[in-house]
């Protein structure tokens, strides 16, 4: 899949904000601010961000849509699940998970904030390229 070949959301601008929790390049388009917080993430091939929790008092967590490529979702503890176009992904409030393209493919999702009390989110370690490369 080439760039060109990504869903009809663009891509944006290089995500220098949260570079330090990806290993490899992302990009990120916010596609809303208001009401609910959607933004489109894309990840070149074999970019991951870091395991990460989005902690909420009570509500919260996160929402993908994938819409392009092919990914990966993990929860800790629990076997990697590979994503592809129109996969959903409902990701509880307080728990560590990562996200991230395959080797091979672009990886496109929108990121959707659930909205909740007293949330933060928490970047921890990065996905060992030992645990990556076991994923095909």
């Amino acid at each position: 899949m080439e760039q060109k070949e990504l869903s009809v959301f663009p891509i944006g601008e290089k995500n220098e904000a949260y570079a330090q929790y990806f290993d490899g390049q992302s990009y990120l388009n916010m596609l809303s601010l208001e009401q609910v917080v959607i933004g489109n993430v894309t990840f070149e091939p074999g970019c991951r961000n870091h395991w990460h929790i989005h902690h909420s008092k009570s509500g919260g967590g996160q929402m993908l849509i994938v819409t392009a490529g092919r990914g990966y979702y993990q929860e800790w503890g629990k076997p990697a699940r590979e994503l592809f176009p129109g996969d959903m992904v409902h990701i509880p409030a307080n728990v560590k998970h990562w996200h991230g393209a395959a080797p091979d493919s672009w990886f496109q999702h929108l990121a959707i904030e659930v909205s909740g009390e007293e949330t933060s989110n928490e970047w921890c370690e990065a996905v060992s390229d030992e645990e990556y490369r076991k994923l095909k």
